[in-house]
């Protein structure tokens, strides 16, 4: 079957105007179908049915292997793969795959170096949304993160979640050389140094190395003079 009514905008060819027609609201920006909920307007019918399940809380597509639901069947084509381990996206520059298209667009901003979101306080471009939203709590102070044993609030839920260690005495991170645990990667990887004497920091004035700046500074009061009366 033929595509005689063409598109005036793209060229896109179409088997009847009432699909040319449709096909238009991609050009004009025209959205016929609105949400009674919540006013939100939509160029198709489909995609008006599918927001609305966010309003009523259906999800008619679950996954055959966890049962978790979902409000749209393209959400549990792609949750799928957390279970099948595909990763249909390679990336053209490392080879890197991914599972969705999404998190492949932002990655390739590694290789680009592209920064698109910017802080409106002091410049600094970030490559993801979620990143500039975190940096931002430091201008505004914002600590949306509470600790539920000493209420002690962070700006990053992973700051929480190493603080927390604290009261649970969780050391997840284990030096293969000894077998001492520590709360964070970073304090392993100083710790690390101890068995490696990579990085060391030595004092100018006798010599003796230390794995971290702290260390050497609490050292180097040694050598201060005493300042008595």
């Amino acid at each position: 079957m033929g595509k005689p009514w063409k598109c005036e905008d793209c060229g896109k060819g179409f088997p009847s105007p009432s699909v040319l027609e449709t096909h238009r609201r991609v050009h004009t920006g025209e959205r016929p179908f609105s949400c009674t909920d919540c006013g939100k307007g939509f160029s198709w019918l489909c995609n008006l049915l599918a927001h609305q399940r966010v309003h009523t809380g259906e999800r008619p597509f679950t996954c055959s292997m966890c049962g978790q639901g979902f409000s749209r069947m393209g959400n549990l084509q792609t949750h799928e793969r957390v279970h099948t381990g595909e990763k249909p996206f390679t990336c053209p520059v490392c080879g890197r795959g991914f599972a969705q298209s999404s998190t492949l667009l932002v990655h390739k901003r590694v290789h680009t170096g592209e920064r698109p979101f910017t802080c409106s306080v002091c410049g600094k471009g970030f490559s993801r949304m979620g990143n500039l939203q975190t940096h931002e709590r430091i201008h505004t102070g914002e600590k949306p993160f509470t600790c539920p044993v000493c209420r002690r609030g962070f700006s990053h839920v992973g700051n929480l979640r190493q603080h927390e260690r604290v009261h649970t005495g969780e050391r997840p991170f284990t030096c293969s050389e000894c077998g001492k645990g520590f709360i964070d990667s970073c304090s392993l990887l100083t710790h690390q140094r101890v068995h490696t004497g990579d990085n060391l920091l030595t004092c100018s004035l006798c010599g003796k190395g230390f794995t971290s700046s702290s260390h050497l500074q609490r050292h180097q009061r040694v050598h201060e003079p005493s300042q008595g009366n």
